[in-house]
């Protein structure tokens, strides 16, 4: 290596490293060693290494990749960069799930009541949602009085007493990742497999959960597209959280057609209290039921029964006392919209196709996201589905229908949607909503 640098900010420290020849070493396909891939790391997070350097380093890593010992380290780095949490004082076990983000996705919602209803903690700390892809908090936040922030003594609180906590995270996990995820996001290096797994996991390893299952969703509606990649992540993931001592597992779930019947924030919160309430799209349960199985036999808890405490109230009620917990009002009136607009079947025959990605993007258009992390959404906004590929129907039968404050943004979110849905005169085969379970 060439010699050490002398810091700018500091004419007495030397530097142990130089960030040319980590960027070499990966640009020319080599591997890092750990001591430099760690201080390349922390060096970033202190404002030493330049975002231009930074981003040559992850163009390479797109490019050439990373051993799963590099992954490692790299994730390590991250998580060291902030505050490592522990629930160890809580004497129960904790299961946490984390999903890849996806049109529909609302499962957190009626999982993490129901997996807490078997005496598990279920700390999910959540984000918000930007693009087409829907976010937890903006969902929740439809319901009158709820609050998304928490510290940490009313987290563990929660915890303690209701079993289930679903909030934003904290500014101190990870910071190495909100720097770096932020310089992704500008050159063109968001689909590094070993940047996003790293990403993901140091959030959550740091967040300090016994377990954690992975929902990794690959299709039209998914930030991967491609099933091969989909299942590459995956693996990393969870390659990464058994080094790191989380027991870990993968569903590998498709995300071609929208979750359920609803997009949208409000509507999503009504439709996971319908599944709370032991009904709901078939595909909502199921996605939630597998889920829940997997969380729970990694908590030591393989033989629970999740159906009947759907049946029998017990997933609703810990729902009602995760609401109340955090202010909310689970009995108030959900925001409705002003204005809805309904487009129904030209011709008779079977729904054959209702692309994922269209329909996210169109709810985003009507309100239901946001453009940039400040925008505020419209929680009345989305789509109600009234059918779903498979279904037969007749001319003039409602399709779906678009919910909006007002009709002026009914035509735009019509332009997304222009050949996103397809009525045929045969069935389309049924294809698994969980293609793959994945293990260490």
């Amino acid at each position: 290596m060439s010699a050490p640098e002398v810091s700018g900010g500091d004419a007495g420290a030397v530097e142990p490293h130089d960030a040319v020849d980590v960027i070499r070493a990966k640009r020319d396909g080599g591997t890092v060693p750990e001591d430099a891939l760690r201080w390349m790391i922390d060096a970033y997070t202190r404002g030493y290494v330049a975002d231009s350097q930074m981003a040559a380093f992850a163009m390479a890593v797109l490019l050439n990749g990373m051993t799963r010992d590099e992954i490692r380290v790299m994730t390590d780095a991250m998580i060291a960069s902030g505050e490592r949490m522990s629930f160890a004082s809580l004497g129960k076990p904790t299961v946490d799930k984390h999903s890849t983000g996806g049109v529909g996705d609302k499962i957190t919602l009626p999982l993490a009541p129901l997996v807490a209803a078997f005496g598990v903690a279920v700390p999910q700390l959540s984000g918000r949602g930007l693009g087409h892809t829907g976010g937890t908090l903006d969902k929740l936040e439809s319901i009158p009085g709820w609050r998304a922030a928490l510290s940490n003594d009313e987290l563990f609180a929660q915890l303690a007493d209701v079993g289930a906590v679903i909030c934003a995270a904290g500014t101190g996990l990870a910071p190495a990742d909100k720097k770096l995820y932020a310089l992704r996001d500008v050159t063109g290096t968001v689909e590094a497999i070993p940047l996003i797994a790293s990403s993901i996991m140091s959030k959550k390893i740091a967040e300090g959960t016994d377990s954690l299952v992975l929902d990794v969703k690959f299709g039209s509606g998914a930030f991967m597209r491609d099933v091969v990649k989909a299942r590459e992540l995956a693996r990393t993931m969870v390659a990464l959280g058994t080094d790191s001592g989380v027991a870990t597992t993968a569903l590998l779930t498709d995300m071609n057609t929208p979750l359920g019947l609803a997009i949208g924030n409000a509507n999503e919160v009504r439709e996971s209290v319908e599944v709370l309430a032991g009904g709901g799209p078939a595909d909502v349960v199921e996605l939630t039921i597998a889920l829940a199985r997997e969380m729970l036999a990694l908590a030591g808890k393989p033989d629970a029964d999740v159906e009947a405490a759907l049946r029998d109230g017990r997933a609703m009620d810990a729902w009602r006392r995760m609401i109340r917990a955090q202010d909310g009002d689970p009995d108030a009136p959900l925001p409705a919209p002003n204005e809805t607009h309904t487009v129904t079947a030209t011709s008779a025959g079977y729904v054959t196709q209702m692309e994922a990605l269209p329909f996210g993007i169109a709810a985003w258009r009507l309100g239901a996201g946001r453009a940039r992390a400040q925008d505020p959404v419209l929680h009345a906004a989305g789509i109600d589905l009234h059918v779903k590929p498979g279904d037969e129907v007749v001319a003039g039968q409602p399709l779906f229908a678009l919910l909006g404050e007002d009709g002026s943004r009914f035509e735009r979110a019509l332009d997304a949607l222009d050949g996103a849905w397809k009525i045929g005169t045969d069935a389309p085969a049924r294809t698994p909503l969980v293609l793959e379970r994945i293990t260490a």
